[in-house]
């Protein structure tokens, strides 16, 4: 089979999703200009640079309550920052009742029975007990084609990670199952990681 996503694909539902897998899950956490936090799982997110560290996540579709954009969007434009929280199995049910479509008005740490801890370098919230957690702080904002398609950058300015999991001078994922997101209403979690040396490699 072979399409033109311009010309439709005649399947009951759009594959593409279910191509590019299995992807991280950015949940973000910002608040807005009046202190109330927010936070919303994105699962076109990735890091995207090394030194300094950075990361992108794109928002896509608007709400009515919002001037066109998300609240997330909104927030981070307003604020110019935000943070990454590591989604693991545990945080499966909460980072789904998050994903929930509320007023922006509504916190969704409370709507969703979370606790929060404050950022260490910016002025924002992350989820209590998580298992690692990025703050950033805003680099620059692409708006794609499509027109509500918009691409965040940020740069790391601050990494917090769970000492449970700190294993041996490294960040244990086996002890946390992260979970990613493929397409339709799938997701993955990481279950059997397996090192790979490069032949190039010393």
């Amino acid at each position: 089979m072979f399409f033109e996503p311009k010309n439709g694909h005649g399947l009951p539902h759009n594959p593409f999703n279910a191509l590019v897998v299995p992807r991280p899950i950015g949940w973000i956490s910002s608040r807005d200009s009046n202190g109330i936090d927010n936070l919303a799982p994105y699962s076109f997110f990735n890091a995207v640079a090394y030194t300094p560290p950075q990361v992108m996540f794109s928002s896509t579709g608007t709400k009515a309550d919002q001037d066109g954009a998300k609240d997330t969007l909104a927030n981070i434009r307003d604020t110019g920052v935000f943070c990454v929280n590591i989604v693991g199995k545990d945080m499966l049910d909460a980072m789904n009742a998050t994903s929930a479509t509320l007023l922006n008005h509504v916190d969704e740490f409370a709507h969703a029975g979370l606790e929060k801890e404050a950022c260490e370098t910016i002025d924002c919230a992350r989820v209590a007990n998580i298992t690692a957690a990025l703050e950033c702080e805003l680099i620059d904002t692409v708006v794609m084609r499509g027109g509500q398609n918009t691409v965040v950058f940020g740069e790391v300015t601050g990494i917090y990670m769970n000492d449970a999991y700190v294993i041996d001078g490294k960040f244990d994922i086996s002890k946390f199952t992260p979970v990613g997101r493929l397409g339709y209403m799938d997701y993955a979690m990481v279950t059997d990681p397996f090192e790979l040396i490069r032949p190039d490699a010393v």
